[in-house]
């Protein structure tokens, strides 16, 4: 009987001590917008993740629901979430933006971050990165590189985040090649492989010998190469099975570093509400290997263009620039400030069509 009750006893102070390690645990949810498998924006996202995992090992349990509308579905995941006991919820699409507000409003204990809004609240951070940066480099390459000097664009959302990666690649392409011309195809998705495929069929058939996509499939890519003489250039991922032709170079979303950071100030009881936007010389934008399939002089260029970023002695967006009704906006060695940058609605002279409402 004694022997009975002490292993009783054994049991249950074992099960309290496994229940307080299982506490001791941070949880960390992911909300994704498109699947894991993706090869682009959800993919990077996910890399990060498994960063969290192997950085800390059993002191993390990392959660994530992938393909996740934008809308109330979103509101419903990061619910459910937040009610399994999530420490901290990564929200990363711009549409999970007011679902984010709402759901962190009703569990004010737990810590939110959302990539790429501007949202905030006393339990809500937003983070971002300056992808524009990318589309500079991207820009120099296709502008040099375009044989037809039609450089097709392939546009998820009409959003400043979009709209700014237009304009930037644009500029710079206007820069490398004055003769250039951009066409723009909106695809509404951020993840459709037929859709964007689509797309990017349109564009060469409009004569695109170089398409940008601000989309997260890899379908671009396998249509450039079908159709032969026609560059790409890797969106989020480094897409490097389509190298060295068509993907001649690309962006790439490094969010382990944040990740991390931000896993561990939730550990350490430090975590703040913060907004942070970094580029290329945080290492939060990487521009992926630009391939031998880019004359050596141009990948030159392109590598300056990148270090002076980098480095400071450059932003992308330097006057003298006008919008695209002609009236001025920066003027010669004006940069553009960050609050016109996160808001931009409008294109740069130059870029041809509107922007939808």
């Amino acid at each position: 009987m004694k022997l009975t009750k002490l292993l009783a006893t054994g049991a249950v102070a074992l099960g309290l001590a496994t229940g307080a390690w299982a506490q001791d645990k941070t949880k960390v949810g992911f909300v994704y917008v498109g699947p894991v498998g993706d090869g682009g924006w959800t993919y990077e996202h996910d890399k990060g993740r498994q960063a969290v995992e192997k950085e800390f090992g059993d002191k993390v349990e990392t959660v994530f629901v992938e393909s996740v509308p934008e809308g109330p579905d979103a509101e419903r995941v990061m619910t459910q979430m937040a009610l399994d006991g999530a420490d901290l919820i990564f929200t990363t699409s711009f549409g999970y933006m007011d679902p984010t507000i709402n759901v962190a409003k009703k569990f004010p204990d737990v810590k939110f971050e959302h990539a790429t809004g501007y949202k905030t609240a006393p339990n809500v951070s937003v983070y971002s990165a300056r992808f524009y940066e990318g589309r500079a480099v991207q820009g120099h390459i296709a502008g040099k590189m375009t044989e037809s000097n039609i450089v097709g664009y392939i546009g998820s959302y009409p959003i400043p985040e979009v709209v700014r990666g237009i304009n930037s690649a644009f500029i710079h392409a206007r820069k490398a090649n004055p003769d250039v011309q951009f066409k723009i195809v909106w695809a509404y998705t951020w993840f459709d492989p037929a859709k964007e495929a689509d797309a990017a069929k349109v564009l060469i058939e409009q004569g695109a010998d170089v398409i940008l996509q601000h989309t997260d499939s890899t379908a671009p890519q396998a249509a450039a190469q079908d159709a032969g003489n026609v560059i790409t250039f890797g969106q989020a991922s480094d897409m490097s099975e389509y190298k060295p032709k068509p993907r001649v170079s690309s962006i790439i979303d490094n969010w382990a570093p944040y990740y991390i950071a931000r896993t561990q100030a939730v550990m350490d009881g430090t975590w703040e509400s913060t907004s942070t936007w970094d580029g290329i010389r945080e290492g939060m934008v990487e521009i992926g290997e630009i391939t031998d399939a880019v004359p050596a002089d141009v990948k030159e260029e392109a590598v300056a263009l990148m270090n002076s970023i980098a480095n400071g002695e450059y932003h992308p967006f330097t006057g003298p620039l006008k919008k695209q009704d002609g009236s001025d906006w920066l003027a010669e060695g004006e940069t553009a400030d960050d609050g016109t940058l996160a808001g931009m609605n409008f294109y740069v002279e130059g870029l041809e069509g509107e922007i939808p409402q």
